[in-house]
C-alpha cells in the first residue's frame, strides 16, 4: 500500500492507510497501547487493540524515535475525545500491523523538553526534531524562499559567489586564513566584490550563502559563520532606491510568513512585525539628537551606534511611527568600507544606511563608488594597496553604472521575527568562538 502522509489521513476516514514515521510517544493503558506517530507533515494518535495480537506485541516493544510503518484503519474520534484546533484532532488510527523499520537507542529526554542552550546545541541531531525548532526553521526557509521570489520578480538574477578569496572583501583583518597551494587565502566575509562585478553583467543580482567573520565575540547576537542575503542593483539615483527596494522586499517576506507560517508563529508565541507604508528614515546625527532628548545620553560624538542606542531608536520608532523598523543613514565615511559613496551635499558622510529591527541592526547597505579613479583614491585613503584589488577593479575600469545594494543576515532576522533570545537558536548548526558542532574545549 502506498504511503499516506499524516496531514492527509483525515481524507481517508473508514479506509485503511499506511503511515511511515517516528514513534513520538508510547502510552500503555490496560491491555491497549496508544502511540503518537509523527512524520514531516504532522502527528496523529494511534491505538493498538488487544485483538490485533501481533501488532500489540510489536507496540509493547517500540520506544520513542523508533521508525515504523503502520497500516491502520482511519476512524472518527468519539465526540467527547475530539481535540479542537489540533491537526487530526478529530481522527485516530486503529492499528492493524506495525513494521519496525529502524530502532533507536534510549533518548536523553523527551523530545521538546526545555533544556539549556548548550544541551540543545550538544544534541542538535536530536533536538532539532522538536516542534519548536522545526517551526523556527520552517519560518527561516520561508524567509529565504520569499527573498528569492521577490527579487526574481523584480528582475534580479541569482548567482553564487565564491567562498575562497584572495583578499578580504571589506579590506579588514577579521578573516579566517588558510593555506591554498602555497599561498594564503581567506574565507569570504562578504560577497561584496562579486555582486558589484555582476552588476556589470546583469545590472540586478542577488546571492545567498555562508560568510565568515573571525571575530572573537561571545554574545547572543553574533556568529562566526552566518547566511548572508545580498542584492546589488545598477542605475540607481542614490541610496534611497536601495531603501525603497528593501522596504518592498520586507513587505513581501512578511506577507509570505502570514500566509505560510501563522501556525509556527502561534506555536512560538511570536508576533508579526509592524511595517508601515512609510518606514522612518533619519540621519545618524538626527538619531543621536533623539537619543539625547528622549533617553538622556549624549552620543553625538560617536561614529556609530551602540547596541543600547539601537534598542532605544527601535523603541522610539515603535512609539512614534508604529514601526518595528527604522533606517539610519549618513554614517561618517571614515567608518565605512572603501567602496562607500560619499554624499556630495553632506561631505564626510556616506550615502548608506543601517536598518534597525526590534532593537538590533539587521542590514547594512547603500550606494557604492562606481568611478574607477575615485575608488582607487578611496582605497588609498584607507591605507589599502589598490594593486591587491586589481581583479575587482577591472569591473570599474571597463565602465560601471551608479549602483548599490545591501546585506541581510538570515539568522539574525529570523531570531528577531520570532523573538528568540539567542541567534544560535535560529542557526541550524552554529559556529562561534566556542563551538564547531562540539564544544572546542572538550
Amino acid at each position: 500500500m502506498a504511503r499516506t502522509y499524516i496531514k492527509d489521513i483525515s481524507k481517508s476516514v473508514g479506509s485503511e492507510v499506511t503511515v511511515k514515521g517516528w514513534i513520538d510517544v508510547r502510552r500503555d493503558q490496560g491491555k491497549m497501547v496508544f502511540l503518537d506517530l509523527r512524520d514531516v507533515t504532522g502527528k496523529v494518535q494511534a491505538v493498538v487493540l488487544p485483538n490485533h495480537v501481533e501488532a500489540l506485541d510489536v507496540a509493547q516493544k517500540v520506544r520513542p524515535e523508533w521508525i515504523v510503518s503502520v497500516t491502520a484503519q482511519v476512524n472518527k474520534r468519539p465526540e467527547r475525545n475530539i481535540k479542537e484546533g489540533v491537526i487530526n484532532g478529530d481522527v485516530e488510527l486503529e492499528v492493524l500491523t506495525i513494521e519496525v523499520i529502524a530502532e533507536a537507542q534510549d533518548v536523553p529526554f523527551e523530545l521538546g523538553s526545555e533544556v539549556n542552550l548548550d544541551t540543545h546545541l550538544d544534541l542538535l541531531p536530536y533536538t532539532l526534531r522538536g516542534e519548536k525548532y522545526k517551526s523556527i526553521f520552517k519560518v527561516q526557509s520561508t524567509i529565504l524562499k520569499a527573498f528569492r521570489e521577490f527579487l526574481i520578480t523584480e528582475g534580479f538574477t541569482e548567482f553564487q559567489a565564491p567562498k575562497l578569496i584572495g583578499e578580504d572583501a571589506e579590506g579588514g583583518a577579521n578573516s579566517f586564513d588558510l593555506e591554498y597551494f602555497g599561498h594564503t587565502a581567506h574565507l569570504a566575509q562578504s560577497p561584496q566584490f562579486y555582486k558589484q562585478i555582476m552588476v556589470g553583467v546583469f545590472e540586478r543580482v542577488f546571492t545567498t550563502g555562508n560568510v565568515y567573520r573571525a571575530e572573537k565575540h561571545a554574545t547572543s547576537r553574533h556568529l562566526n559563520e552566518y547566511t548572508s542575503l545580498d542584492f546589488e542593483m545598477g542605475f540607481i539615483k542614490d541610496h534611497t532606491d536601495i531603501i525603497e527596494m528593501e522596504t518592498s522586499l520586507l513587505r513581501y517576506i512578511i506577507s509570505a510568513l502570514k500566509k505560510e507560517c501563522t501556525r509556527e508563529f502561534e506555536l512560538l508565541n511570536a508576533t508579526f512585525p509592524e511595517l508601515p507604508e512609510n518606514v522612518p528614515v533619519m540621519k545618524l546625527r538626527e538619531a543621536q539628537q533623539i537619543i539625547k532628548k528622549e533617553f538622556g545620553e549624549d552620543c553625538s560624538q560617536e561614529p556609530d551606534l551602540e547596541p543600547q542606542h539601537e534598542r532605544w531608536l527601535c523603541e522610539y520608532a515603535k512609539k512614534n511611527f508604529n514601526s518595528d523598523f527604522i533606517f539610519i543613514t549618513h554614517f561618517p565615511i571614515s567608518k565605512r568600507p572603501m567602496y562607500t559613496y560619499e554624499d556630495e551635499n553632506d561631505i564626510g558622510y556616506a550615502k548608506g544606511f543601517d536598518l534597525l529591527f526590534r532593537g538590533v541592526e539587521i542590514t547594512t547597505g547603500g550606494q557604492r563608488i562606481h568611478n574607477y579613479e575615485k575608488l582607487v583614491k578611496s582605497m588609498e585613503n584607507k591605507g589599502l594597496n589598490s594593486n591587491q584589488f586589481r581583479y575587482y577593479l577591472q569591473a570599474f575600469k571597463y565602465g560601471m553604472p551608479p549602483h548599490g545594494g545591501l546585506g541581510l543576515g538570515l539568522e539574525r532576522i529570523t531570531s528577531k521575527f520570532l523573538g528568540l533570545e539567542n541567534i544560535k537558536e535560529a542557526t541550524m548548526f552554529p559556529r562561534d568562538i566556542n563551538r564547531i558542532d562540539n564544544l572546542l574545549s572538550q
